[in-house]
């Protein structure tokens, strides 16, 4: 069995991310890190490609698929 934690690079910085409990925020390695990605998220400079989940152009009527 490997001892050694798993290590990663930082989302936003890039800089070298242990997984263990001295890195919380992990896989960010800061509060800071965290909150600029999902920053990102929030301004939509991130995102999952695919169709919409909801048509924007929906009268506000529930239509099941």
């Amino acid at each position: 069995m490997n001892d050694k934690p798993a290590t990663l690079n930082c989302p936003t910085c890039k800089k070298t991310v242990l997984w263990t409990e001295e890195f919380p925020f992990r896989p960010f390695c800061s509060k800071r890190c965290q909150q600029i990605d999902f920053g990102d998220w929030a301004m939509e400079r991130h995102s999952i490609p695919g169709e919409p989940s909801i048509d924007l152009e929906d009268d506000g009527e529930y239509q099941e698929h």
